[in-house]
């Protein structure tokens, strides 16, 4: 174990199979999360991100590898500690709050075993922390979806877990109410001084969530690097399709050498009557504050960039030839 507050190393997580065998849902993932750090694993919908989320909890049992939280071993083969015993809270998908409890009393329900005037002082604590402090009498029916997160956060944060799991934090709410919320939930995470590990299929909630991110496919992280790291500086040939807007280009269709792929980005290619690189128009949309051109390169090829109103493109048909130069420092280059 290192003195990292969340270590995983090396773990495999599987199922039993009907006929005999197992289905592998993770292979040989590791990660390290400090304290105080927020975590993310980032994928689609069946690449093992919310399995490695329940076998830390203690959920599912690892079949190799090992789980250590505060440096304490919690999780290889043959141990299994159970979840009220791994200092671990979990703030699931639909929230489960209790219909029958108000506000204050589902944040009090982990706490029973507190006395009583320690027990209202840490749940009126947790309900202010959360921006709720006058909200406590209130059932969760009365409380929007937004209000209802926060109850369920301030729940999961009153044990006072060395490490929080999301599963899932936004997939209940409209798109609007989930882009403000994710800085929203951010602030009251750190705030509060939680370590938490969270899994999403959406790339703008791990990008404003998480210090970390994790870029998962077929139960194995890909790349385990900040936001910026992840779009500017790709490692994999997925990662780099997975993250942002991009396409993958042999490097011949923009007059490079090399038999290589190259990632372009929408500002990776700009206008300019010399340029080197020739297209032809395909279509040009207009998406605010500027336009997107879907263009063909030689070879076939189509890519999008996008354009500012200075461009002077905004006028041309479909089908007409262009002339484009490659933005300084934009391009990723795979071997």
């Amino acid at each position: 174990m290192t003195d990292a507050l969340l270590e995983i190393a090396g773990i495999r997580v599987g199922y039993p199979v009907a006929g005999g065998g197992m289905r592998v849902v993770v292979d040989e993932l590791s990660l390290s999360l400090a304290s105080g750090r927020i975590g993310c694993l980032l994928g689609a919908s069946g690449c093992g991100k919310t399995t490695v989320l329940r076998a830390v909890a203690g959920f599912e049992p690892v079949l190799a590898g090992s789980i250590g939280v505060q440096g304490r071993r919690v999780a290889e083969p043959g141990l299994t500690l159970p979840p009220e015993r791994r200092s671990v809270g979990m703030m699931f998908q639909d929230y489960a709050l209790f219909p029958h409890l108000d506000a204050a009393a589902n944040v009090a329900f982990g706490l029973r075993a507190l006395p009583r005037a320690r027990r209202e002082a840490r749940v009126a604590d947790m309900l202010a922390l959360v921006g709720l402090a006058d909200r406590g009498g209130a059932y969760p029916h009365e409380l929007s979806g937004g209000q209802q997160q926060r109850v369920a956060l301030a729940r999961a944060l009153a044990p006072d877990p060395a490490l929080l799991l999301l599963d899932e934090p936004f997939s209940n709410l409209d798109t609007d109410t989930r882009q403000h919320l994710a800085a929203e939930l951010r602030d009251l995470l750190k705030a509060s001084g939680a370590t938490v590990l969270m899994v999403t299929h959406d790339q703008a909630e791990a990008f404003t969530m998480a210090d970390q991110i994790g870029v998962m496919d077929g139960g194995r992280i890909l790349q385990w690097d900040c936001a910026e790291a992840l779009y500017r500086h790709p490692r994999d040939r997925f990662v780099a399709g997975f993250i942002g807007r991009g396409t993958l280009v042999p490097a011949v269709a923009l007059g490079l050498e090399g038999q290589g792929e190259i990632l372009l980005r929408p500002h990776g290619l700009r206008p300019d009557p010399d340029g080197p690189v020739r297209a032809e128009l395909v279509a040009l949309a207009f998406r605010g504050p500027g336009h997107v051109a879907s263009l063909r390169l030689p070879g076939g090829t189509l890519v999008e960039i996008d354009l500012d109103d200075a461009s002077g493109l905004a006028g041309l048909a479909p089908g007409a030839p262009l002339r484009l130069r490659v933005a300084d420092g934009a391009l990723v280059a795979f071997a």
